[in-house]
């Protein structure tokens, strides 16, 4: 018998900007992400959202 996962995940993105860096924190409604710190620039963290998740991964 194949199983199906049909739950949809929120995914929750927080960010603690500061002159020098950008703390991103990662979360879904079902478990606690990861933390990254990247370089004020609106390209890097753009390059990190992209990353494509495989299904059945964590963050």
């Amino acid at each position: 018998m194949k199983t199906q996962d049909t739950t949809d995940s929120k995914l929750f993105i927080g960010i603690d900007v500061h002159k020098r860096s950008w703390k991103i924190h990662t979360a879904t409604d079902l478990f606690d992400g990861s933390d990254l710190t990247i370089p004020p620039n609106a390209y890097a963290l753009q390059k990190y959202v992209d990353i494509p998740i495989a299904p059945n991964n964590d963050i």
